[in-house]
Formats: structure tokens, C-alpha cells, sequence
């Protein structure tokens, strides 16, 4: 548990402080995008195939939770705020690359007994999260863009016009 809630501090510090590019509501919706796709995924990894899970197996409790709802959202917070957007498509792979050898290394040490570690691998492969992690990035972005995409359409209405031009 207190590798966890060190993570929890230590990224959440790290998103808020960094912060230079997300504005609260896209910080709301990546937040809350966050939770619900990682809760979708892990019902399907963790409870079906039972591929991995936190702290105790075959268990639901609130420290379960914890990771969905405060270390994994402000790390991708993190991954959108630094993302290089204007940038060449090599350097952007670059980016994309390192910050998964990021998370895995996070990923290993999540493994170390507790109360340090609170991740317990069943079949799951620490290269599985390499070679997966990528795609959801990309899910992650392709989200943002839209969010982006949908208030730049929006930015006209006001409080008086409520429609969706």
C-alpha cells in the first residue's frame, strides 16, 4: 500500500504541477475517460481472465479503486500535457516509446511485495504491457483530439444558445 499511495502523491503532484496545456473540463473528461476505460479493460483481464489484479485475488475492495481512480489518470494527464503535437511523426513515436518504458518500469516495481508492491501478475507478461500500452496511448489521444476537436466546434454557445450547432 505505500507504493501505491507514494504513487498516487508523487503523479498527481508531477500532472497538476507540470500542467501547461489542459484546461479543467479536459481535465474532467481524460479523468473520468480514464476510469471508465481502465475499469472496462481490467473487468475483462482481472475478472474473466483473471490475467492480473491488485493486492488480493478473487476480491473486491476499495483499495482496488485507488489506482484506477487517482495514479492512472494523472499519468495520462501527463502523457497529453508533454506529448510533442507539433512535432514529426518519428518524434512523436520517439515520445511514445519512452513513455511506455516508463510505465513497465513502474509496472515492475508495482510487482515488488507489499507493502511496497500492490500488483500481482497471474499470466500477464511485463511485455504484454509493452507491446499493448502503445495502442491505448494512442486511444487516449485520439480521445483528447476529439475532446479538442468538439469544443473548438462548441466554442460559440454560450449560456443563452444550449443547441449544438
Amino acid at each position: 500500500m505505500i507504493g501505491l499511495i507514494s504513487g498516487i502523491i508523487v503523479f498527481n503532484i508531477i500532472a497538476f504541477k507540470t500542467n501547461k496545456k489542459l484546461k479543467a473540463n479536459q481535465i474532467v473528461q481524460i479523468w473520468t475517460f480514464t476510469m471508465s476505460f481502465q475499469m472496462a479493460f481490467d473487468c475483462f483481464i482481472i475478472v474473466k481472465y483473471h490475467g492480473y489484479w491488485y493486492f488480493q485475488r478473487d476480491t473486491i475492495e476499495l483499495s482496488e479503486f485507488l489506482p484506477h481512480m487517482l495514479l492512472v489518470p494523472p499519468v495520462n494527464m501527463m502523457f497529453l500535457n508533454w506529448f510533442p503535437y507539433k512535432t514529426q511523426i518519428p518524434k512523436q513515436i520517439i515520445y511514445i516509446v519512452l513513455f511506455v518504458v516508463a510505465i513497465v518500469l513502474y509496472e515492475a516495481l508495482t510487482l515488488l511485495p507489499e507493502p511496497w508492491g500492490y500488483f500481482n501478475n497471474g499470466w500477464w507478461k511485463l511485455w504484454y504491457s509493452a507491446i499493448l500500452d502503445p495502442f491505448l496511448l494512442l486511444i487516449l489521444l485520439g480521445f483528447y483530439k476529439w475532446i479538442c476537436y468538439l469544443e473548438k466546434r462548441n466554442s460559440n454557445c454560450g449560456p443563452t444558445n444550449k443547441g449544438v450547432s
